[in-house]
């Protein structure tokens, strides 16, 4: 294992010009024609949290109370982690075959194309926190001693998008349908996530316990509470200002469910790759 390991690290550093090509290709085309560019993704994210907190706000009743200043910070948090799993899946689903003409022609180490995609998405997720920092400070949702936390649901997320990844980037050449059916699963991903609502208004028992049981098999659930956790945006409840400890169990299973989904992914990446060329 330790010297595949290594093997992969040369492979990396041999190609990692190639890889940074890559990567800034992806940046580039994603606001190409576009007059804001870049900018959008500090913009973007910002009208959907506007647009979110306007609906369900007054719908759910968080327009007012204690927590209602942080609201719009609770639906934007979520809403920049999902966004990124689900640009970086979405693409990967026919990025072997959208580079079909350079694969065709040079030698390339197939796995950049994958990798190159949740690289730059995750370069523009991390512009995008800019955003949450700035709309966390004018509404009061100032850091916690908890945000030493942080860095552990953002390395998860890494770890399940690009688990997620390369199985989607596999399965997409042999099984083209799957772009459409990974995007109304993304849509029940979404719902699952509790990005507008919270789940402390579910019942312990009956409906409310199926509920969350659904939300906690999730992994990118998981990771958003551990991250809401640790921005502290989390009570435990709606009248407490007792905030939320962060949850280790949460960040154990989305940590293992990364590493086996990117275990898996690299696996029949690895034995199917020699055939992407049969059938792009």
């Amino acid at each position: 294992m330790m010297t595949k390991i290594k093997q992969l690290t040369a492979h990396i550093k041999k190609y990692r010009f190639l890889l940074n090509e890559l990567v800034i290709k992806g940046i580039r085309l994603r606001y190409r024609r576009s007059y804001l560019g870049v900018l959008w993704t500090l913009f973007e994210p910002l009208l959907n949290m506007i647009v979110l907190t306007i609906i369900f706000g007054p719908l759910l009743g968080y327009s007012s109370g204690v927590h209602a200043k942080i609201f719009p910070v609770y639906i934007l948090s979520a809403r920049l982690l999902y966004d990124f799993f689900s640009h970086s899946t979405r693409e990967c689903t026919r990025a072997i075959r959208s580079n079909a003409s350079m694969i065709k022609k040079v030698y390339v180490p197939k796995y950049l194309y994958p990798l190159s995609h949740v690289l730059f998405n995750f370069v523009l997720f991390l512009i995008s926190l800019i955003v949450l920092v700035i709309v966390s400070l004018i509404l009061g949702a100032y850091p916690t001693k908890q945000l030493i936390f942080v860095f552990i649901p953002l390395i998860n997320l890494f770890i399940l998008t690009l688990g997620a990844s390369l199985f989607l980037s596999t399965v997409g050449v042999f099984f083209r349908d799957m772009e459409y059916l990974w995007n109304i699963a993304l849509t029940l991903i979404m719902y699952t996530c509790a990005i507008f609502y919270k789940v402390d208004r579910f019942d312990t028992k009956g409906g409310g316990a199926f509920a969350m049981f659904i939300l906690k098999v999730n992994p990118l659930y998981c990771i958003i509470t551990n991250f809401r956790q640790s921005l502290g945006l989390l009570f435990e409840n709606d009248s407490s200002m007792v905030l939320q400890a962060f949850n280790w169990n949460y960040a154990l299973y989305s940590f293992v469910f990364g590493a086996v989904l990117l275990l898996i992914g690299s696996l029949l990446f690895a034995k199917k790759q020699d055939k992407f060329i049969l059938y792009i």
